[in-house]
């Protein structure tokens, strides 16, 4: 109860902070390149049920059929794309997501159905416990995921066999320590993340 009365009244101020960001963004994707400035999918919540999830577009219309990931020097995605994903700004819709209920602030990332298919089923059963958070452990330890698969040249195979097995494993942690102080220490270390790289 303590969890989702502070993802509403969180969420519902970071929307009043973040909203003329937000449509400032939304109005130079719409003018740098063609298709809708909201990229709207559809991913595994709470309970295995699917949900659409929001974010600002950073890819060319269509792009996402080639590929599930995002990998380094990716042509799919726009310029002003680049500059979005840098520092995460795509995921302030998400905002909205959070204000309905379906995702809350701190918990496991939601992921697409594709990938919840390679899950560990006891594990998947485990995470999907909770809803999905905008940030969670994974979300620091990888908050540069495309920098990690440089090293490789089989991207979808090596987040399968690598990154995601870490994933699950850093969910499952949460699921069994989550708490109200682990949360508030999980958005502390996101935003020092997120500062680091703003740093360089």
């Amino acid at each position: 109860m303590l969890k989702r009365l502070f993802d509403i009244i969180l969420s519902s101020i970071s929307l009043i902070i973040f909203l003329p960001l937000i449509l400032l963004f939304v109005l130079m994707v719409k003018l740098t390149s063609k298709g809708p400035s909201i990229y709207v999918e559809k991913r595994v919540g709470k309970d295995l049920k699917l949900f659409s999830i929001y974010k600002i577009r950073t890819m060319y219309v269509n792009s996402t059929f080639k590929s599930h990931l995002t990998y380094p020097n990716d042509s799919r995605i726009t310029k002003i794309g680049k500059f979005l994903r840098k520092y995460k700004l795509d995921e302030l819709p998400q905002f909205f997501n959070i204000l309905m209920g379906d995702m809350s602030f701190v918990g496991p990332r939601p992921e697409n159905q594709y990938f919840v298919n390679f899950y560990n089923e006891k594990k998947k059963r485990k995470i999907y416990t909770v809803r999905p958070g905008l940030t969670d452990f994974s979300s620091i330890d990888f908050f540069d995921e495309t920098k990690f698969l440089k090293s490789y040249s089989n991207f979808e195979n090596v987040y399968i066999k690598k990154i995601l097995p870490i994933k699950q494993n850093n969910s499952i942690k949460y699921v069994k320590k989550q708490s109200f102080i682990l949360d508030i220490i999980i958005i502390i270390k996101t935003l020092v993340r997120f500062l680091k790289i703003r740093s360089n």
